[in-house]
């Protein structure tokens, strides 16, 4: 018989599914790692599973211990699920800028979820990564998982997101492109991938209202780039530890109106049903397509399910509230 122990053996080895309608126009063949086939429906999947067993091993997550996160949602899923099977309480902080269903799936899945105002500075009291910390002081037998600053986020993607493409592409990649929230996911894949070929171009997607873009290209953290966005799970207005600069080769911004369009078009033209992040990723490639030549192969990464916004980019009335239809 084939099954799995259990639903944390199922977290990997998701599909690369050509994008065909969307991507008219790009000679390039563009390829979409489709991450919500992971049972939490995102790639935080993978970055979860391995900071909870990480921290098994070195004594930081005791038996019975709870969990506490700071996450836009997807990563708290993932910390989850990993909770439920391996019992521990978890308690998740958010913003109030995140969809009503991750919260309701966070929810629904035994989570704990606190939610904070976005409009305030990281280290304002009342802040989501303030809070976090705070939490996690005073809950007795807690640990605070840090997924910006945690190395083993990035390590999870080295070891294993970055090994899948560089096999289901037959090592044939030329350009890598994925959203930057955390940082964990397009480091550990990049360096994977630059490691086995250092002419890989390794693309960031970033919004207006972060800081990444303008850091990369100046080294220069300037406060006047932060302002409030919309796009939800790429962007910071901090710099986390797991953002490895030196192995992105460049960064391209993203409105919030062509992110949430896109993430509609991916469903009507592709048949994805994708999260806001991944339209903006898609949106990327479309913008970036001069760097392109016919014989390349781009892999976007799609990092999450459509289910989590179905009440925001999915919906007519959210869309004209916010002039994007």
């Amino acid at each position: 018989m084939q099954y799995a122990k259990n639903i944390l053996e199922t977290i990997g080895n998701t599909p690369l599914v050509r994008l065909n309608n969307i991507t008219k126009g790009i000679e390039a063949t563009v390829l979409a790692k489709v991450e919500f086939f992971n049972p939490g429906s995102s790639v935080k999947d993978r970055m979860a599973l391995k900071m909870v067993e990480d921290a098994e091993q070195d004594g930081r997550l005791k038996p019975g211990g709870t969990i506490v996160e700071g996450t836009s949602g997807n990563t708290g899923m993932g910390l989850a699920l990993a909770a439920i099977v391996k019992g521990y309480q978890l308690i998740c902080v958010s913003t109030d800028k995140q969809s009503k269903e991750k919260f309701d799936i966070l929810r629904a899945v035994g989570a704990q979820v606190i939610v904070c105002p976005t409009n305030v500075a990281p280290e304002d009291p009342r802040s989501y990564y303030s809070t976090s910390k705070r939490i996690a002081e005073e809950t007795p037998n807690s640990w605070y998982v840090n997924q910006y600053d945690n190395p083993s986020n990035s390590i999870a993607h080295y070891l294993q997101t970055g090994p899948e493409i560089w096999d289901q592409t037959n090592g044939k990649i030329t350009h890598f492109v994925v959203g930057v929230g955390t940082g964990g996911t397009i480091s550990g894949v990049g360096k994977y991938l630059k490691e086995k070929n250092p002419e890989i171009k390794i693309w960031g997607i970033d919004t207006y209202g972060s800081v990444f873009k303008k850091y990369h290209e100046t080294r220069i953290f300037d406060e006047n780039e932060i302002y409030p966005y919309i796009t939800e799970g790429i962007g910071e207005d901090i710099l986390p530890e797991n953002v490895n600069f030196d192995v992105i080769d460049n960064f391209e911004k993203v409105t919030d109106k062509d992110a949430a369009i896109y993430t509609r078009k991916l469903a009507r033209e592709e048949g994805i049903f994708a999260g806001n992040s991944c339209g903006a990723a898609v949106r990327g490639v479309i913008q970036l397509e001069k760097h392109f030549k016919k014989d390349d192969v781009v892999v976007v990464l799609l990092h999450d399910s459509g289910s989590r916004y179905v009440g925001k980019m999915y919906n007519d009335e959210w869309m004209k509230e916010n002039n994007f239809l």
